[in-house]
């Protein structure tokens, strides 16, 4: 009994030091960059750094909010995000609900597929889709960001979709045929309301996706009325120069709203987990 105790408290240490270990890796960084935005220049890059500003200054966020235009950065952002979420959820469930419910020949390959294309390198696009956007008269737009935004999200989108509507017994589905239910209104009527929490992921993820894109968009948009938040960072450094106040400010600027999405999102995937597992 003694000896079942001891291992129990061992095991309790180890997994402590072990969350505290993952938990200062991870907000470390997030740390750092939030107390470097409150810090003057000369205290940024004095030697040894401090750990703490000596002189609170709001400076930094002054620069990024009214002397830049960072924050247009981050209502395109929003914006893209917003475009880039709706229709991947859209298009994601209305190509994962056949795969996942209903037979036909080539499902198994389509699905392959699906994955092949979200795993492919964004790299190894981003020249056929400048061409394909160029001819389209999309480049520098923000309708363009979210066109090549989706050739990611949608497929990311569809393969999650497809695992969790095959988790829904389908004796729904045939029932709801019996009583003369289209495929469409199955999806609109009972599939969906099932999957609002799978869905609550999916959307956290693709809008997660597009907010924090930087190769497509730092190629596809040079100028104010369609850049992204994260190509106008890359703006504050110039050379060898890095710009670290304003930077670090422009990034907790950028923080902000992502963050508070994630908590209000969780309090409804949390009840949507709860109302589901009651109806399935």
């Amino acid at each position: 009994m003694v000896e079942r105790q001891s291992t129990k408290l061992i095991r309790n240490i180890v997994t402590t030091i072990g969350v505290i270990i993952a938990l200062f890796w991870s907000m470390a960084p997030v740390y750092w960059v939030a107390v470097t935005s409150f810090k003057r220049s000369r205290e940024i890059y004095a030697i040894p750094p401090t750990l703490w500003p000596e002189q609170f200054t709001l400076d930094n966020y002054r620069a990024a909010l009214f002397e830049s235009p960072f924050l247009h950065y981050v209502i395109n952002s929003f914006l893209v995000a917003v475009g880039v979420t709706i229709v991947s959820a859209v298009v994601g469930a209305m190509t994962a609900y056949p795969i996942a419910r209903m037979r036909f020949k080539g499902r198994t390959v389509t699905a392959r597929l699906i994955v092949t294309a979200y795993l492919l390198p964004p790299s190894l696009l981003f020249i056929p889709l400048f061409l394909v956007l160029q001819h389209l008269g999309l480049i520098d737009t923000k309708t363009g960001l979210i066109v090549a935004y989706l050739t990611f999200t949608v497929p990311f989108c569809t393969w999650m979709m497809i695992s969790y509507f095959a988790t829904i017994p389908k004796e729904l589905d045939e029932a709801a045929l019996m009583d003369g239910a289209s495929r469409a209104q199955i999806l609109r009527r009972v599939v969906l309301p099932i999957a609002r929490p799978g869905i609550a992921v999916v959307a956290l993820f693709a809008f997660t996706h597009a907010w924090n894109e930087f190769l497509y968009a730092l190629v596809y948009a040079y100028s104010d009325d369609a850049k992204t938040f994260t190509a106008g960072l890359a703006g504050l450094v110039m050379g060898d120069t890095f710009i670290w106040g304003q930077l670090m400010a422009s990034s907790v600027i950028a923080i902000v709203p992502i963050l508070i999405i994630y908590i209000v999102a969780q309090r409804y995937i949390v009840e949507g987990l709860a109302a589901g597992s009651v109806k399935g």
